[in-house]
């Protein structure tokens, strides 16, 4: 609910905000809002489909690339139609009032937690957890995960125009999102069958397979195609099955897990575009793809060693 109100704020005040000053405040409101229901809706999914914790990722992904899909075709119609896009500021905010609404009035799961356990505090919650070296890789796969989709997201397109030569990048964002789409459907349809954890790494290592051939072979065929693939294997969900995962090892803290995951996700938006500005001022677009390389490499390490292990600490939660 503070999710909903923030976003309400963020974009009421981005559509009637005088001066950037405002609109500066409103938009702060909205990292607030996004970081709230992250922590908000995705333990709160995984426990109404609980046991198929995968799927309740899953799912909430589609919806967030459902809404990438729609918002380009919904300003296009604006521009278009000389709209102004304050009118989809005001839709918004008023499709999340209606939510907020519903999630006031529908009736939720019991909460699997009980006793001392759900009286703690936050900071209770993590000095009475035991992180192990391989739930601290899952956290890390929060920041690697985001980087691979982030790095070719911002940068892969200037990779396509003065590295491989292509006349109309708009295509590799196009395919991008049609790969996210197609991992999202076939990967929930899966999910029921393969552990969520085994994902963690193939996806990962297909999208290093594919960065190394569009680094090598540089041609508009090879960019449109490694779009797709990236748009699959990156962006179709791995940092939703992470936290899928790293929620079935600490399912006590669900809240609290979730949100350091998704600091690492945030760290990594930040921190590796920043890295990657100034290495594409200095070095090139084929740097960037070289940096996006190694951090793919990284993860899919982390996601071997949290697989190696996976069985055990499974164990360990059920005793």
């Amino acid at each position: 609910m503070i999710g909903i109100s923030s976003y309400i704020i963020f974009f009421l005040g981005l559509a009637l905000s005088p001066n950037i000053k405002v609109a500066y405040a409103a938009a702060i409101l909205g990292g607030v809002a996004n970081s709230f229901l992250d922590t908000g809706v995705i333990p709160a999914c995984v426990e109404i489909f609980e046991p198929k914790s995968g799927l309740a990722t899953m799912l909430t992904k589609l919806f967030i690339s459902i809404s990438q899909l729609l918002l380009p075709i919904t300003i296009g119609y604006l521009t278009l139609n000389k709209i102004p896009y304050s009118s989809l500021m005001y839709g918004c905010a008023i499709a999340l009032f209606v939510i907020g609404v519903l999630v006031t009035r529908i009736k939720l799961p019991n909460s699997n937690n009980s006793g001392s356990a759900a009286k703690a505090s936050l900071i209770e919650n993590i000095k009475n957890t035991k992180f192990t070296k391989e739930s601290l890789a899952l956290i890390a796969i929060g920041f690697t995960c985001t980087a691979t989709f982030q790095l070719w997201l911002n940068c892969a397109q200037k990779f396509g125009t003065e590295v491989a030569g292509m006349q109309n990048v708009g295509q590799m964002q196009i395919w991008y999102s049609v790969g996210t789409l197609v991992a999202i459907g076939l990967t929930s349809v899966l999910v029921n069958k393969i552990k969520e954890v085994r994902f963690l790494f193939v996806y990962p290592l297909i999208s290093l397979c594919m960065l190394v051939i569009v680094l090598l072979v540089k041609t508009p065929a090879i960019c449109i195609i490694g779009s797709f693939v990236i748009g699959y294997a990156a962006s179709g969900g791995v940092l939703q099955l992470a936290t899928a995962t790293v929620n079935n090892l600490f399912p006590n803290i669900k809240g609290t897990i979730t949100s350091i995951i998704m600091i690492a996700s945030s760290l990594s938006n930040y921190t590796i575009l920043t890295l990657a500005g100034k290495i594409g001022e200095t070095s090139g677009p084929q740097s960037v793809m070289l940096l996006n390389i190694v951090i793919t490499a990284i993860g899919v390490l982390l996601a071997l060693l949290v697989n190696l292990r996976y069985s055990k600490l499974e164990n360990s939660v059920k005793m």
